[in-house]
């Protein structure tokens, strides 16, 4: 193992060599390398970046899905869904993080990367729970966090803060019960308070 890594601009320029025309974009910001793939070569460019002699991220530390139908206030054109995946060189102690937009937001699917690492595995159950992302080839996707009666992914940006159905213990029937939402929804404002010797201050 190296004691330090190539600069984040060096790692830029190797992944940016090996994964050629798979890649949409290679990015620097704050230190760290982004690379953004289409979903046609999502799968082929994991395997690239584990398998690649300059890349070998053999590990899968994170994945995880986004919603950015109001990502800086509805300025966003691009697809709704994202997976972000962060790899893992332990041999090259480098880092970098996978894009994959996903193109259908009615029925968003992409590959399953846990063909490529086993990892994967509670990751995208759990970004198909909370995004409602389906995984493609994933052999056990179902529900890790929600109840198995959940509606809807409450991870998107237009699920309902208060949910749809909410849960009980009902004494007469001696079982937990689920019933429609009872709580109204309501605005909270803020109260500002003005004093002129707040907190002993002059």
């Amino acid at each position: 193992m190296t004691d330090f890594a190539i600069s984040p601009e060096a790692l830029q320029a190797q992944i940016a060599e090996t994964l050629g025309n798979k890649a949409k974009s290679v990015t620097v910001a704050l230190g760290e390398v982004t690379v953004v793939v289409r979903a046609a070569d999502y799968l082929e460019a994991a395997r690239v970046l584990r398998d690649a002699p300059g890349c070998r991220f053999e590990q899968l530390i994170d994945l995880c899905g986004m919603d950015y139908s109001d990502y800086r206030e509805g300025e966003w054109e691009g697809e709704r869904f994202c997976v972000v995946s962060h790899l893992l060189s332990v041999s090259l102690n480098q880092r970098v993080r996978l894009k994959v937009f996903v193109p259908n937001e009615d029925l968003p699917v992409v590959d399953s990367l846990t063909g490529i690492w086993s990892a994967a595995a509670w990751f995208e159950r759990e970004a198909f729970d909370l995004y409602g992302i389906v995984f493609e080839g994933h052999d056990d996707l179902r529900r890790i966090l929600t109840d198995y009666g959940f509606i809807g992914h409450p991870f998107r940006k237009d699920f309902p803060v208060s949910g749809h159905v909410e849960m009980r213990y009902d004494a007469e029937q001696k079982r937990v019960i689920y019933q429609p939402v009872s709580i109204e929804p309501r605005e909270i404002t803020p109260r500002v308070i003005r004093e002129d010797n707040y907190g002993g201050l002059h």
